[in-house]
Parts: C-alpha cells; structure tokens; sequence
C-alpha cells in the first residue's frame, strides 16, 4: 500500500487499537479525492478467476459468501458464475460503492464485522472466498479472523484463500502483513482441511498464495 494517506490512516487505526477502523476511512478519502483505493483493482481478482476456470466451477445450486467484497467485482464474478451470493464488508462506504456500481446486482450486499457475523452465515455456505483481507489484520487479530472464516464452510464446503507470502521466518513488519504457511495452519486447526495449495508470483516477484480448504463432509454445524 503505497499511498501515504493510506499508510497514516492505518497506524492511526493501530494506534488507537481499532484495526478495522481505516477501512472505511480509505473508502471515504477516495470519495472526497484526498487519496486511492490501493487493493481496487475493479475487475475480479485474477486468482480467482485462473482457479474457476481451470476448476470449471459451475455454482449453481449453491451458495457463496464473501469476506470483505471491497467494491464488489469478486462478488459478481461468482455471481455470473451461478452462485447465490452474499457479500459483506465492514466499511458501509463500500457496500454502498457496490451497490452503485451494479443497480439490480443478484448479490446480497452486507455490512458486517467479520469477528461478529450474523449467527445464520455459520456452516452455511458452499464456497466462502477470502480475498487479501487477512493480510491486512495485526496477527493477533488475524488469528480469531482465520476462525471465523472457516466457521462459514458448510460441511464438504470449500474456503479459497487468497493472500500475499512469506516464509515463517520473513519479517512480518510492513501494510500488509503477508502470511506464512504456518500462520495459515490455523485453518485446520478451526476444522479445515488444506486441499491445495499453490505459490505464484505477480510481476514485481512477490509471492501470492492461493490456498483451498474443505470442511469434511461428515462434520457437524460449525459451533
């Protein structure tokens, strides 16, 4: 995140100990022309896209969610894809910036906190897709965030995860905050099982991770 107005808002947010509080701060110096948006790309996640194609994946039928949509183009690309969608951010500024953008969206559009999501979302989805917000939480933050993502996936559901890499080692200082293998571990411990995971590099060299998780099929209702 190169922006320096975004790089302020967020120490401010730590500072306070209020992580998510920049989010919507970001979306709102984009508004007024004070600053960027720096993960809005405004088209689908090319991660996400490489893995449906290559998987085929048809969701209709069946239900997705997904965690922290931005401005909404992961969203509607599973969408397009038959899935019934719903799609949540912590910053209102957002959802309503999704709901501008495509009037009339089959998406469901939601604020919610993730460390706070509605009960009825637990064990009820059939692909929940986590897009680079993970990274963007202090790691004792991040670890209650890697529980609550996995509470989503129904049994059999899959969880695809989407985040920059490091190694353990690495020095975790920085905006964002990549994650480790290790780190990344605690989805399994929240009852996930690691089904693939594959490293790619973007074209500045940087290593991005995509990771796919399934809840076993014979497990019970996410507590």
């Amino acid at each position: 995140m190169s922006d320096p107005s975004t790089a302020d808002l967020i120490r401010r947010a730590l500072a306070d100990n209020n992580p998510t509080a920049w989010f919507d701060a970001v979306y709102a110096a984009a508004e007024e022309g004070r600053g960027t948006i720096p993960w809005a790309q405004m088209a689908p996640h090319p991660d996400l896209v490489a893995w449906l194609d290559r998987e085929q994946v048809n969701g209709a039928g069946r239900r997705a969610l997904v965690v922290g949509c931005g401005l909404g183009d992961d969203a509607e690309e599973l969408a397009r894809r038959g899935f019934a969608v719903t799609a949540f951010d912590i910053a209102p500024r957002a959802v309503a910036a999704c709901r501008r953008r495509f009037p009339g969206s089959a998406v469901d559009y939601q604020v919610a906190d993730l460390l706070a999501a509605p009960d009825d979302w637990r064990g009820a989805f059939d692909l929940v897709l986590e897009s680079h917000t993970l990274q963007s939480l202090p790691w004792d933050w991040c670890a209650p965030a890697i529980q609550a993502v996995a509470r989503f996936a129904a049994p059999g559901g899959m969880a695809l995860v989407l985040c920059l890499g490091r190694d353990p080692a690495d020095d975790r200082r920085g905006i964002p905050w990549p994650l480790s293998r290790a780190e990344l571990a605690e989805f399994a411990r929240a009852g996930l099982r690691e089904e693939s995971f594959e490293e790619l590099r973007d074209s500045a060299g940087r290593r991005r991770f995509r990771v796919l998780y399934r809840r076993p099929a014979e497990a019970a209702r996410a507590d």
